[in-house]
């Protein structure tokens, strides 16, 4: 679609009808704008090679072996059935968040997880998901058809942020749940116990599932701009605080990048990708921080 990029902009998509919609541009723009070739992102873990026979699939044909040995070999794969990809988003009420001008992080999240949603399907994988807060709320099992992309956005489309999140305790269940080993992507603003949100993802990791959490943050809980007294609205269970942000901001600051670095070295020591997101990010920055990370690991 020409001049799809322009609808990489948050604030632009949220303006729009219909997330299927959204979906749809998100993609054709990040691939007008950014890859030649973005869904090789989401192949399963190479294995090994093996000989070439007439009417094997030649897009399996490692060319770089052919150009040094004038041999043909294939790529072979852990799984040579369709690809996993599991979508949990967190609905909590904190993810109803918005400053300024952004979208809420939960309608960035819907975006992202949309987006992806939609490249599996089209390369003809499967996709679920997975709504939760305290518990999960509703669950949509893989499906690679692509009638199943109404259904999954439908089901994002009506679920509004609320109730209180209990990471540790969606994941562990979601971890029983998931049979078959495949990638998940975790949508969430982590606003949880540490500790535990580790210890959840730990229980993926030993089901072999390949993990990516979406850290998805607003740029006021990172950058703390408030300077007038301010009423903070407590959410999930919290009360309101009137209070003067000069004197928070200090050890505001101080807090929040110790628990993001927490976050992150908690996901690299279980081998897990963690992309931090702020809602006033472009998505093609979101997509390729993805795509990227996946890509190196294949070559």
């Amino acid at each position: 679609m020409e001049n799809s990029q322009k609808y990489l902009n948050p604030q632009t998509l949220a303006s729009l009808e219909g997330l299927d919609l959204q979906a749809r541009l998100v993609v054709e723009g990040y691939v007008a704008g950014m890859h030649p070739s973005p869904y090789h992102g989401f192949s399963v873990e190479f294995a090994e090679h093996r000989e070439y026979v007439p009417g094997d699939d030649i897009r399996h044909v490692d060319w770089k072996v052919w150009s040094k040995t004038d041999k043909l070999y294939l790529k072979q794969y852990e799984e040579e059935t369709n690809l996993l990809l599991y979508l949990l988003l967190d609905t909590s009420e904190s993810m109803g968040y918005a400053s300024g001008n952004n979208v809420t992080k939960l309608q960035y999240a819907q975006f992202v997880a949309a987006a992806l949603g939609y490249m599996v399907l089209q390369q003809q994988d499967s996709v679920g998901l997975a709504l939760f807060d305290d518990m999960v709320r509703r669950y949509l099992k893989p499906a690679g058809q692509p009638s199943h992309l109404k259904e999954l956005i439908h089901l994002m489309d009506t679920s509004p942020a609320r109730q209180k999140s209990d990471l540790s305790i969606v994941f562990h269940d979601l971890a029983e749940r998931f049979k078959k080993r495949g990638v998940i992507a975790i949508f969430s603003d982590l606003f949880d116990d540490v500790p535990k949100i580790v210890a959840g993802l730990r229980h993926f990791r030993h089901r072999r599932h390949e993990v990516i959490v979406f850290h998805i943050l607003d740029p006021a809980e990172l950058d703390f701009p408030f300077r007038d007294t301010t009423l903070f609205k407590g959410m999930e269970g919290m009360p309101e605080i009137l209070t003067e942000p000069h004197a928070l901001r200090r050890a505001y600051q101080a807090e929040i990048s110790a628990y993001l670095a927490e976050v992150k070295k908690g996901c690299q020591m279980i081998d897990i990708d963690y992309v931090p997101i702020r809602t006033d990010m472009d998505l093609d920055l979101a997509l390729s921080s993805y795509l990227a990370s996946r890509a190196a690991r294949k070559r």
